[in-house]
């Protein structure tokens, strides 16, 4: 199937897409700010460049695009009908890449959380930053962590039941999606 604008327009389209203050990172930053959390971003220095680090909890949130970052059984998730083969191979170098990051950013020792865009959506619920503190709070400030398996989480939808975490088969901490 043929690109429905031409290739300069498409150009000019494609080179808008940020790869760091986006939407939902800004949102998801105010939202942390206003509850009183003192972060970092983009920090270069650690695997995967975090797009938010919160160093008095040892913690990495990594905000990823569903499209961009293949999130599973997501709208957003879907493959460009042109070109295809280009775009999987595009993705499945994201997802390895990203599953890079979480294990170098583990070995190191830091505790990463993964939220999905459609989980922030166009503004940042109140039960989204109660799962953010949830995650922290596992490990308090002074290192000491009072749930050892929460070393890894991933927020997947905006209707994640409160205090949902559990330890997933892989020994990471997952929210599980609430049945509709």
């Amino acid at each position: 199937m043929a690109d429905i604008v031409d290739h300069k327009t498409r150009s000019r389209m494609m080179s808008g897409i940020r790869g760091s203050n986006t939407k939902p990172e800004i949102l998801l930053r105010k939202a942390l700010h206003a509850e009183g959390f003192r972060f970092r971003i983009n920090v270069r220095r650690l695997p995967g460049t975090p797009d938010i680090v919160l160093p008095k909890w040892n913690t990495a949130i990594l905000v990823h695009g569903c499209f961009w970052h293949r999130h599973p059984d997501c709208s957003k998730a879907t493959t460009p009908s042109s070109n295809t083969l280009f775009w999987q191979n595009k993705f499945a170098a994201n997802v390895e890449r990203d599953g890079r990051a979480l294990l170098k950013l583990d070995e190191r020792g830091w505790r990463t959380l993964t939220i999905w865009e459609c989980a922030i959506g166009r503004v940042v619920q109140r039960n989204l930053i109660e799962e953010i503190a949830a995650f922290l709070y596992a490990r308090d400030p002074a290192g000491s962590c009072n749930d050892k398996s929460v070393l890894h989480g991933e927020i997947i939808s905006r209707d994640t039941a409160p205090g949902s975490f559990y330890v997933g088969s892989n020994g990471l901490a997952d929210i599980p999606r609430r049945s509709p």
